[in-house]
């Protein structure tokens, strides 16, 4: 594996703990066990946004990716790549004969019936603000917390969760990424006055920043019940409410858009994957652990302990972890190749490189025959 010169000893030791629930490539599984992840997402005016983030998913290893769209989005997303399953079936208010009377339920249900078939979602790269689409998908989000279906949430998803929190709130199995302008707009939703990263960057000397910012995040999580939140910036802050971990991973300097698409799909594998972990779908010489992390001490006790097979609450802000340092080696490795004319799409051919940079194959995967 190819020197990490910028990653801090604490970041390495994560990554180690990270590699422990990517499922080695072993002969012995079939198609789909190492991951089906579906995008809900892609209108007529985005189509972009979810074929990056379906695609970084697709390039980090998932077996099969999805893309669940608006009719007008399909034949373009899927125009991008064969590799990719589309999906027309995200309903809008083009595709209904009167959308002010629908029945939301109803019309989810053909999303609903694939559900069971998938290991995570990933909800708002391309959604759009058509409001029969908002309210379908506030349904699937509804029956995918039933089904105790992961997923993240972001762009419009995150509209939908400002507008009806109670949607997450205390729900333990989903990520949200807001940027500085929505993570803004959900604190104020939920009443809670918190300082933003621009206002921290302003009145705050560098010593001070990272607390503030954690303790901005902390607040944001505790307020939703303790769903976990990767909120992006100049470096990303990731929390539970309970324990928290700061991305310290160096990123490109280029803010183009699409970047956070990468973001979302590459976490929608990482829960695939951490889905995989918890099912014991192969062999680990850890010991197991009976007890849930329920505080920041429980979580650093099972990071630092190598032996330790992980409880859900770590391996959930562990997963996001790497999703977030996988997103920003995929920018720096980017920008250094395209300067300023960096594109989303660079980021995309970067997801492999990133990931085996900073994490590596686990010992047992037969990478060659």
């Amino acid at each position: 594996m190819e020197s990490v010169h910028h990653v801090s000893t604490s970041s390495k030791i994560l990554f180690g703990k990270v590699r422990k629930i990517v499922p080695p490539m072993l002969e012995k599984f079939h198609k789909g066990q190492l991951g089906r992840v579906a995008v809900i997402g892609g209108c007529v005016d985005y189509t972009g946004a979810p074929y990056f983030s379906a695609m970084a998913s697709a390039k980090l290893g998932c077996d099969m990716s999805h893309v669940l769209c608006e009719r007008s989005a399909a034949p373009v997303v899927k125009s991008y790549s064969p590799n990719l399953m589309v999906h027309p079936i995200l309903p809008s208010v083009d595709t209904v004969k009167d959308p002010k009377s629908i029945d939301a339920p109803s019309l989810a249900s053909p999303i609903i019936s694939m559900l069971s078939r998938l290991h995570a979602l990933v909800i708002g790269p391309g959604l759009g603000r058509d409001e029969v689409t908002l309210k379908v998908v506030a349904e699937v989000i509804k029956e995918a917390r039933t089904q105790s279906i992961p997923f993240v949430l972001d762009a419009d998803g995150l509209l939908i969760v400002t507008e009806h929190p109670d949607l997450v709130k205390g729900y333990k199995q989903c990520i949200l990424t807001p940027n500085v302008v929505e993570f803004g707009r959900l604190a104020k939703a939920l009443g809670i006055k918190v300082a933003s990263q621009a206002d921290i960057a302003k009145n705050e000397q560098d010593g001070d920043k990272i607390n503030k910012e954690t303790e901005a995040c902390e607040q944001l999580s505790k307020a939703l019940g303790g769903v976990t939140i990767i909120q992006k910036g100049s470096h990303d802050v990731i929390s539970n409410g309970a324990a928290s971990i700061i991305s310290d991973i160096r990123g490109g300097l280029k803010r183009s858009g699409g970047q956070g698409d990468t973001l979302t799909g590459s976490l929608g594998t990482m829960l695939a994957w951490r889905a995989a972990y918890h099912a014991r779908m192969w062999d680990s010489d850890e010991k197991d652990n009976d007890k849930e992390a329920e505080n920041k001490d429980d979580v650093r006790a099972e990071l630092e302990d190598e032996n330790k097979r992980m409880s859900p609450a770590t391996t959930l802000l562990l997963a996001a972890w790497a999703g977030s340092a996988i997103t920003r080696e995929c920018s720096r490795r980017a920008f250094e190749a395209k300067g300023r004319s960096m594109q989303a799409s660079d980021l995309t051919e970067e997801v492999h490189g990133s990931f085996l940079r900073l994490i590596g194959e686990p010992e047992a995967s037969k990478t060659h025959l």
